[in-house]
């Protein structure tokens, strides 16, 4: 048992939550926490030792069940839309003092975190949770608190209540389904109920702190990997949606991974605000992914994994469940990681994005007006076959690469970055991981290596060396040669079937770029409309 149960006893009874201490096992080691969720059924250990669990009706995010309350003290601060959807207090009050009432007197397991490895600006979360399973994976994303931390959870700054077989009431509860995830930024509560994914408390608490971080502390919070380079100590930051690399371009062989998801950027230094990670493992292989394969090992979570019956041996192609298959594990789990979570203020700033459409160039430098631009647009695009209906590339443009996570107005994230990148100087690239000789169906996915190649160019600055060309369609200085890169390669013109059809392709993507952009701030600066991109017919 923790030191000092009756701390944590006093936060659940202030929230309505009645319980003996002999019932709230709090701050579990992994083994222990591995033992009860195999006792209760929870999952089953993989042949690696992973322990593999399934999700049930919801193996994702459900971007329709979270709201966040709308209480005066954030009232006016909040983007409310489609994203950030409001719910009235009187809702939350009930769901809260159902949840309350339905954990008291059951087994709960209580885990003490940190969001944030720097410490100036780090929150204190307390998460109950009534499976081990999702204590586990709390543990393994949330920063280990040292000795000192655990003095400031007799007041934690939030509190998160993981309830899965909770179902939710969609008319007394308000959440209109039966799963409901809730913030309460006045009261510092989260509430996950009715869904296991885990992936929900994960992302409830990354949106709190993509509030705390900008609004009381002035730093800049990121949707993001980084790394550094372990000899020259710079550190770059990877951007994007899913699908597009982020976690597989930062977690390489000769770079300390910080973290592979979510980020904060001070004047000071760039900070981890997790301590562990949340990857994909949907067609993970040894070769392709090694560090991430050698991750998925005792203490890790995987949610989801289709298992061989006789050997345990996980099937990474097998999608039956689901393509979002996914596991969490400790930073540390990653060999050469760095331990801290904090690095020097970037020197490089990644966008990764995925054409479908088959136009971008695999790589280009970006100004600090097309840097905002493109942060503020977000773009990737979902391909034929991925959603009913979708025949051909469909743009996606998430403001930010993570708008689903960002409460307050894109707009004021990116004049933060807008400030750090001036500050320090740090060169901006857009990286096509995508397509090229053809949108998707005809061209061909930009191999690995060669991402791989271009993005280590980047860091280390050799890709300047050459010089740059101007795309005047889509405004940005693509490199006129990089070593051991087909010229086709780099002038994606060149791969395709005509000109011609490459010019009415790009020109349509670059419609689609400005009309996205005049709909969502018409009230952006003159400066940064005139970096996007713009068709030439």
């Amino acid at each position: 048992m923790a030191q000092n149960p009756q701390q944590v006893l006093a936060v659940l009874e202030r929230l309505g939550i009645s319980s003996d201490e002999r019932q709230v096992h709090i701050d579990l080691c992994a083994a222990e926490l591995v033992e009860r969720a195999l006792q209760r059924c929870e999952g089953r250990l993989s042949s690696t030792g992973s322990l593999v669990i399934e999700t049930g009706e919801y193996t994702g995010r459900s971007p329709k069940s979270r709201f966040i309350v709308d209480t005066p003290d954030v009232h006016d601060r909040i983007a409310w839309g489609g994203v950030n959807r409001p719910i009235d207090r009187a809702f939350y009050e009930t769901l809260r003092d159902d949840v309350c009432a339905y954990l008291s007197g059951r087994d709960l397991h209580v885990m003490r975190g940190i969001a944030g490895a720097d410490r100036r600006h780090a929150r204190a979360f307390l998460v109950v949770a009534e499976r081990a399973s999702q204590a586990l994976f709390a543990r393994q994303m949330l920063v280990r608190p040292h000795a000192g931390d655990l003095d400031h959870f007799d007041q934690p700054d939030f509190t998160v209540l993981a309830v899965p077989d909770f179902d939710c009431d969609p008319e007394r509860h308000g959440t209109g389904m039966n799963a409901g995830v809730l913030i309460n930024f006045e009261e510092r509560v989260i509430i996950v109920a009715g869904t296991a994914y885990s992936g929900e408390i994960k992302k409830s608490i990354f949106s709190v702190m993509n509030y705390l971080l900008p609004v009381e502390d002035g730093c800049l919070s990121m949707h993001c990997s980084a790394n550094r380079d372990p000899h020259t100590r710079q550190t770059a930051v990877f951007f994007g949606l899913s699908g597009t690399g982020k976690t597989t371009l930062s977690a390489v062989d000769g770079r300390q991974l910080i973290g592979d998801d979510e980020h904060g950027w001070s004047e000071e230094c760039v900070f981890n605000i997790e301590g562990g990670c949340y990857a994909k493992c949907i067609d993970l292989t040894p070769e392709s992914e090694p560090l991430i394969f050698r991750a998925i090992r005792f203490g890790s979570v995987t949610e989801n994994v289709v298992l061989d019956e006789d050997t345990r041996i996980a099937d990474y192609t097998d999608a039956s469940v689901t393509e979002n298959t996914r596991v969490a594990y400790p930073v540390g789990h990653i060999e050469g990681a760095k331990l801290d979570g904090v690095g020097q203020p970037p020197s490089v700033v990644v966008f990764l994005t995925a054409d479908a459409f088959g136009v971008l160039p695999p790589i280009a430098r970006l100004t600090p007006e097309a840097a905002m631009y493109h942060f503020l647009t977000g773009f990737t695009a979902k391909v034929a076959g991925t959603e009913q209906g979708i025949v051909e590339p469909v743009p996606t443009f998430s403001a930010l690469f993570g708008e689903p996570f960002m409460p307050l107005d894109p707009l004021e994230y990116a004049r933060l970055l807008q400030q750090r990148i001036t500050a320090t100087g740090a060169r901006v690239y857009l990286v096509n991981t995508g397509w090229t000789g053809g949108a998707y169906g005809t061209g061909h996915r930009i191999s690995l290596p060669y991402t791989r190649a271009l993005v280590h160019a980047a860091l280390v600055g050799s890709i300047d060396e050459a010089g740059y060309r101007h795309d005047e369609r889509f405004n940005m200085d693509v490199p006129v040669a990089c070593e051991d890169m087909p010229a086709e390669l780099l002038n994606p013109r060149l791969g395709w079937p005509s000109g011609a059809e490459y010019d009415a392709a790009a020109d349509k993507l670059a419609r689609m770029f400005e009309e996205n952009f005049a709909k969502r701030y018409p009230n952006a600066e003159e400066a940064i409309r005139k970096a996007g991109p713009r068709p030439l017919a």
